[in-house]
């Protein structure tokens, strides 16, 4: 029985598409990833432990969400969420102040 399963083996026929299309989209969830930790934990730094201010952070934060998407050449979809993340951040930068300022 051992005999015949290794006579049906043949290198190199099987279709590997699948497992090609798995660790295609782990390497993506996981640039994905790491490219938001360093963003995040960058624009809070800047921010908090420098003390250059929200609008600091938030530059830190798009150049470096900039510089990944071109060194890893990722798609449409990337941009998008970086202009949501930075308008988001950015209008939330400009009214929890103001917000502040009214409650006293």
């Amino acid at each position: 029985m051992a005999e015949t399963a290794h006579q049906d083996f043949h290198r190199g026929e099987m279709d590997i598409k699948d497992q090609r299309d798995t660790f295609g989209g782990f390497l993506t969830v996981t640039v994905w990833a790491g490219a938001l930790i360093v963003m995040y934990v960058a624009m809070f730094t800047v921010a908090f432990a420098i003390g250059a201010g929200w609008l600091g952070g938030l530059a830190a934060l798009t150049v470096i969400g900039v510089a990944a998407g071109v060194i890893f050449k990722l798609n449409a979809t990337w941009w998008a969420t970086l202009v949501i993340q930075v308008l988001v951040l950015g209008i939330g930068g400009a009214i929890i102040p103001w917000i502040v300022s009214l409650a006293g």
